[in-house]
């Protein structure tokens, strides 16, 4: 990281950023994008400066670009932390940062997304308790959290990151938060589904979105997929009536069909 550091005046911020949701398909569209000659990404996705490296000074984050000589006059360069859209501080930070930067933000159906996410923990080990019995737990490991990150945005909330299994389902007070401080036209919201179902024209829109010469990567095979035993349907159709109002909120707002159902494929 040091000679990154020596270079990093030579190195250009981020065009655009893939702000989420975690298990949405970010790590595919990352894949895809990463391959396109005008598109330079970070040495690593999840560089989490607007979540929790904050701290760290800008110098830090731009050392992690490709050098500006590299893109070349048509090129752009961006990244992926899909934690961003969740965090409380990361819309303020990254408009403070990057105002005129480009947002992308892939929604998965919340039970889905949520029972892929309590997965990937429980590989890394960070989760032990069955699913059943994480969503149960969910309020109580998450109760003051939130606020606590308000007060004091220095605070580094695991709880927060790790058991939110639900609560990053809610994807409305998310998008809005993020709107507040970034035009409309910076943001994209995507359907994870639809990046699943048809890649490369989801792809082509992103494309048209970041003001990209169209391109194929030339295959379209998913990233980081999970592998496990399925959902109980009780469980399951309980969380779908939870989630089932503030689906039809969302879709509402943003103009969608309420298209979302049980049988989703998984996706990193």
């Amino acid at each position: 990281m040091v000679p990154r550091l020596l270079t990093a005046p030579l190195r250009g911020l981020p065009g655009f950023i893939i702000i989420g949701a975690q298990k949405a398909g970010t790590s595919s569209l990352h894949a895809y994008l990463e391959r396109h000659p005008q598109v330079g990404l970070s040495h690593k996705k999840e560089i989490q400066y607007f979540s929790y490296h904050h701290r760290r000074p800008l110098r830090w984050y731009r050392a992690h670009f490709p050098l500006r000589a590299e893109l070349g006059e048509q090129g752009i360069t961006g990244e992926a932390s899909p934690y961003y859209l969740f965090h409380p501080h990361a819309a303020r930070r990254v408009a403070e940062a990057l105002p005129g930067v480009k947002l992308i933000a892939l929604l998965r159906e919340p039970v889905g997304r949520a029972y892929s996410n309590y997965n990937h923990h429980v590989r890394l080990g960070w989760e032990s308790a069955s699913f059943e019995d994480a969503v149960e737990m969910e309020s109580e490991r998450m109760r003051g959290e939130r606020e606590r990150m308000l007060a004091d945005p220095g605070y580094y909330s695991h709880n927060y990151r790790i058991f939110s299994y639900l609560a990053r389902g809610l994807y409305l007070p998310q998008i809005l938060a993020w709107r507040e401080h970034f035009a409309d036209e910076q943001l994209l919201v995507l359907r994870a589904e639809d990046l699943f179902a048809e890649p490369e024209r989801i792809y082509l829109q992103v494309l048209e979105f970041l003001e990209l010469e169209p391109w194929s990567p030339g295959d379209f095979k998913p990233q980081n997929a999970g592998s496990y035993e399925g959902l109980s349907v009780d469980t399951r159709r309980r969380l779908e009536t939870f989630y089932r109002p503030h689906n039809r909120r969302l879709a509402r707002y943003l103009g969608w069909e309420c298209s979302w159902h049980s049988s989703t494929p998984d996706g990193g």
